[in-house]
C-alpha cells in the first residue's frame, strides 16, 4: 500500500521548522521530506529523526539564489563549478541524515534550450557518478510551467529521456501528481505508462488546482492510490501540499480515511 511522507517545507507551517518533526509523528507520519534542510546543523535534524522516530526521504540539493528566482543550477551554462560545491554539500547531508535521496533541480532557461540540455545531461552524469559512490539516489522531477515558468523540465517524457540519456543506475524519476495534471492531465494514464519502467522512485501529491489537500479539487486521489498499489509502486508519496487551513492535523482527514480503508500503509 502507499505510504506518505509529510513534506515539512509545506505542512505544519503553524509550527517552527524544528518542531515540525513531532508534529507529523504525532499524526502518525513515519517519514518526512522538505525543500532544503541547510538552516539547522545536520546533527541536530538526524537527532530530531531519531528522537521522533522517522525517516528522512527525500530533500532538494542547493538551488541556487532561490529568493533571487533561481530554482536550481543543474542546467546552468557557466555554473558547473557552483553545481558541484552544491552537490558535494548535499550528499554531505544525505549521509548525515541517512536520507536515500536528493531532488536535483534543472533551472529555468534562459537561452539556447539545446545547451541547457547538454550543460543538464553532463551535470546529471557527474553528479550520478558521486552520489552512487556516497550510496544515495538523485531524482529530477518535471515542474508545471504555471507554477515555475520557464523551468528545463515541464513534461513526463522529458524527465524520462534524461534518466535514459544519462543512463546511470543512481539517477531516476519523482514524479508530483500535482505538476502532472497541471501540465498534462490523465494522471492516471501517466501513472499506467510510467511507473511500469522502474524509473519512478519517489511520488508527491497535491489537490489541483489550488495545491491544497490531494483530496480538495479534480483529483480522485481514492482511485489514484489503488491504481498506483496495482501498479506495484513500493516508494513514498511526499505530501507536499499547501493546508487550506490554519491546521495542518485538521486537513488529513483525506489520508486517515485511506489508511482506514486500507488504501495507504504506515
Amino acid at each position: 500500500m502507499p505510504r506518505f511522507a509529510a513534506n515539512l517545507s509545506w505542512l505544519y507551517t503553524e509550527h517552527p521548522f524544528l518542531e515540525r518533526f513531532a508534529a507529523a509523528r504525532r499524526d502518525g507520519f513515519q517519514a518526512v521530506e522538505c525543500l532544503f534542510p541547510y538552516d539547522h546543523p545536520p546533527e541536530r535534524i538526524a537527532a530530531l529523526l531519531r528522537e521522533q522516530g522517522l525517516r528522512q526521504v527525500m530533500f532538494n540539493a542547493p538551488p541556487g539564489d532561490w529568493a533571487g528566482g533561481e530554482r536550481g543550477l543543474a542546467g546552468l551554462p557557466g555554473r558547473e563549478a557552483e553545481f558541484r560545491d552544491a552537490m558535494r554539500l548535499a550528499l554531505d547531508w544525505a549521509q548525515a541524515l541517512d536520507c536515500p535521496r536528493v531532488h536535483v533541480m534543472a533551472g529555468t532557461v534562459s537561452g539556447d534550450p539545446a545547451l541547457h540540455w547538454r550543460t543538464y545531461l553532463a551535470n546529471l552524469a557527474w553528479a550520478a557518478e558521486r552520489a552512487g559512490a556516497a550510496g544515495v539516489g538523485l531524482l529530477i522531477e518535471a515542474i508545471n510551467p504555471r507554477d515555475m515558468p520557464g523551468y528545463l523540465l515541464t513534461r513526463q517524457a522529458q524527465a524520462h529521456e534524461a534518466v535514459q540519456q544519462v543512463g546511470s543506475p543512481h539517477l531516476r524519476v519523482q514524479m508530483d501528481l500535482y505538476h502532472c495534471q497541471v501540465a498534462e492531465g490523465d494522471v492516471a494514464g501517466l501513472l499506467q505508462r510510467f511507473l511500469p519502467t522502474g524509473r519512478v522512485a519517489h511520488l508527491q501529491v497535491a489537490g489541483v488546482p489550488d495545491r491544497h489537500e490531494p483530496d480538495l479539487g479534480e483529483l480522485d486521489v481514492d482511485a489514484l492510490w489503488g491504481l498506483i498499489d496495482r501498479l506495484g509502486y513500493a516508494g513514498w508519496i511526499g505530501c507536499e501540499y499547501r493546508p487550506a487551513g490554519p491546521d495542518t492535523s485538521a486537513g488529513l482527514g483525506w489520508w486517515h480515511r485511506a489508511r482506514a480503508e486500507g488504501l495507504a500503509g504506515e
